[in-house]
């Protein structure tokens, strides 16, 4: 978009002007890796266009990758964001055939990740959130539609991973029947409203479409999350989350853990709470009585 129309002054890419593509890699709430020491790629329109950028980034970024081309760091971005996005979907269905057997999936992935070679850990989860994982092999997608080519393993990662908030709906329900109670008019308290533990960033979050579902179930539902005091639902509404207490805790007839983030007082929201359903494995460790926790 840039290139034409700085070269249609008669400016030249390389001579005139230097351009390049670096893709954004970051990860909120990251202990260990930030901007600085997370390995920067940067692809130029020409060789001279990629020497100039990784010069400049080399200034402020430990590592520099160059490439050959703006298209090849996009796709780097777009892999990174893919490989991500079907491991999820995998391991969401994984976690969906353990049920079905009778597993604990946790225990399932802790067993497979004892193994030092060949196996990378993903957990399961409610759903994907954020601006990256959810959209860009989307992007992908679309664009490979474009040269007649179908990505399937894109098309059914996205279909798995979109499909969990009905997941942890159907065992929200299954849970309130065994207690004699139905969704409708039920009491949920969702804690986590944004994508991931530890930020407020509530874009693409599967808590709303958790939240939405539930709601159109006729659950009266609450929410509470550390890092964001308000949600903007799929139909424009906006809702305030309330304070985590006792006596919210022991009002619902079900806890429904989103978001594990690290601010979250597990063993009390375990002991205050009647019955919880943890979609992170967040509890681990917590003891309860039998039946009062479910997960994923």
């Amino acid at each position: 978009m840039l290139r034409p129309q700085l070269e249609e002054r008669g400016l030249k890419a390389g001579r005139d002007f230097f351009l390049a593509f670096s893709p954004e890699r970051v990860d909120p709430s990251n202990p260990v890796y930030q901007t600085k020491n997370t390995p920067k790629v940067v692809g130029g329109s020409t060789a001279a266009c990629t020497r100039i950028a990784a010069l400049l980034y080399r200034q402020a970024i430990d590592t520099v990758h160059a490439v050959s081309s703006t298209q090849a760091a996009e796709m780097i971005k777009l892999l990174e964001n893919t490989f991500r996005a079907v491991n999820i979907a995998l391991v969401n269905e994984i976690a969906l055939m353990c049920e079905k057997l009778g597993l604990d999936v946790w225990e399932v992935i802790d067993g497979a990740a004892s193994k030092p070679f060949g196996f990378m850990r993903f957990y399961p989860g409610p759903g994907i959130g954020g601006h990256c994982i959810p959209l860009d092999p989307h992007y992908l997608a679309w664009k490979l539609k474009t040269l007649n080519y179908s990505a399937r393993f894109i098309e059914l990662a996205s279909e798995i991973n979109g499909h969990m908030p009905e997941v942890v709906v159907r065992r929200a329900t299954a849970i309130l029947n065994r207690a004699k109670k139905s969704v409708k008019g039920s009491k949920i308290l969702v804690l986590g409203a944004a994508y991931k533990r530890d930020t407020g960033d509530t874009r693409e979050s599967p808590a709303l479409d958790v939240i939405r579902l539930l709601q159109e179930e006729g659950a009266a539902v609450r929410f509470h999350d550390p890092h964001a005091s308000s949600i903007r639902l799929e139909s424009g509404t906006v809702q305030k989350g309330i304070a985590l207490t006792p006596k919210a805790l022991k009002a619902a007839d079900l806890v429904v853990i989103v978001t594990d983030h690290s601010a979250f007082d597990y063993p009390a929201i375990v002991r205050d709470a009647r019955r919880v359903l943890d979609t992170r494995n967040a509890t681990r460790g917590v003891r309860a009585s039998r039946g009062k926790i479910e997960k994923l």
